[in-house]
């Protein structure tokens, strides 16, 4: 009861949050309306369906690849309702977060024998797989968009700390505030050093080990260069359904592979941030192709809403076909297999 409590709580706040930063976005693009309404009835939604269509493929490759960490532990889900699972659990994903996980492992348990404990585990491993290679993609915009990158940290974080830090020195009554402050902090970071310590080292130490442990159990799998092509494959399809969204706008046509490389390691941060990205996915992106890639500001709050828009569609039209078919499919296959059986 409490933790669904809890989930109810986290889904309010986060969506909440989802809404508010919708309505300071469509507030600062409120001048630039008509401009806006043109770029979305000018769009050539002929790249926004290719860009369905490789999203759609990363669903399907996700649920491929899922059999190459079930195997091993004795069990195997048939590749539509590996399919119709993951897609469900994405759907579930705009409802609560991380309901997803629990949603697909629950279909699997229910059509095709699959322990709750062992598929969420397979589940958990995916998501230390999808973090790594994250952090890959981190690395690889650090390497490619260095300069934008600093540029980015420069705009939203050094130049409003120097700012704020003038403005406080300007006035002797704050600064004496700010260095009390600073002060109280550092005696409450000393007196409590052991605590965080002891805390950082057992979460960091949990993190390394569950990644210690994914890697691992890739290694146990038949096929483990598959199952790192797949991996790879998944996360190359998520760049390509957003890089093929850039030729559906005359504003964002001329962007390239190095600026996809950006908006997705920003992007993902922003799905990650509130249900589905909702609200917060638009928000990062278009702050992005607005001041860093100097993008106009009708094509900035577009692509993004286009880009995001696509995929929940997608998700919505998918998972509801999913949830009406998979009953059905598999009430059949109970059929078809106890006539074999006899």
């Amino acid at each position: 009861m409490v933790k669904n409590a809890k989930s109810i709580i986290q889904f309010v706040v986060l969506f909440s949050i989802g809404i508010l930063l919708i309505w300071l976005s469509l507030k600062q693009v409120a001048p630039e309306k008509d401009k806006i309404i043109d770029s979305f009835k000018n769009a050539n939604y002929f790249w926004i369906a290719i860009s369905m269509c490789i999203a759609f493929l990363s669903h399907f490759l996700r649920a491929y690849r899922w059999n190459y960490l079930l195997k091993p532990l004795g069990h195997k889900v048939n590749l539509l309702n590996a399919t119709g699972h993951v897609i469900v659990g994405y759907f579930a994903n705009y409802g609560i977060p991380r309901m997803g996980e629990v949603t697909r492992c629950t279909l699997a348990a229910k059509y095709d024998k699959v322990p709750f404990e062992l598929g969420f585990g397979t589940v958990i491993t995916e998501r230390i797989i999808d973090f790594i290679l994250f952090l890959a993609i981190f690395f690889l915009t650090l390497l490619f968009q260095h300069a934008e990158l600093m540029s980015l940290a420069n705009q939203l974080v050094f130049d409003k700390l120097s700012t704020q830090f003038n403005n406080i020195s300007a006035h002797p009554t704050k600064m004496i505030v700010l260095i009390v402050g600073l002060l109280a902090l550092f005696a409450v970071l000393f007196f409590l050093r052991k605590k965080f310590a002891n805390l950082l080292k057992g979460k960091l130490g949990g993190l390394l080990k569950g990644m210690a442990d994914g890697i691992s159990s890739i290694l146990k799998t038949d096929k483990p260069f598959q199952f790192i092509f797949l991996s790879i494959a998944i996360w190359v399809c998520y760049f390509y359904s957003l890089y093929f969204c850039f030729f559906a706008l005359q504003g964002t046509s001329h962007l390239g592979q190095k600026e996809c490389l950006t908006l997705l390691l920003f992007g993902t941060f922003g799905v990650m941030f509130s249900p589905g990205g909702l609200g917060a996915y638009p928000a990062i992106v278009g702050g992005i192709l607005l001041y860093t890639f100097k993008i106009d500001m009708a094509s900035s709050f577009a692509l993004p809403w286009l880009s995001w828009t696509s995929q929940f569609v997608l998700v919505i039209i998918t998972g509801i076909i999913s949830l009406i078919l998979l009953p059905i499919y598999n009430s059949k296959r109970n059929v078809v297999s106890s006539t074999i059986d006899k």
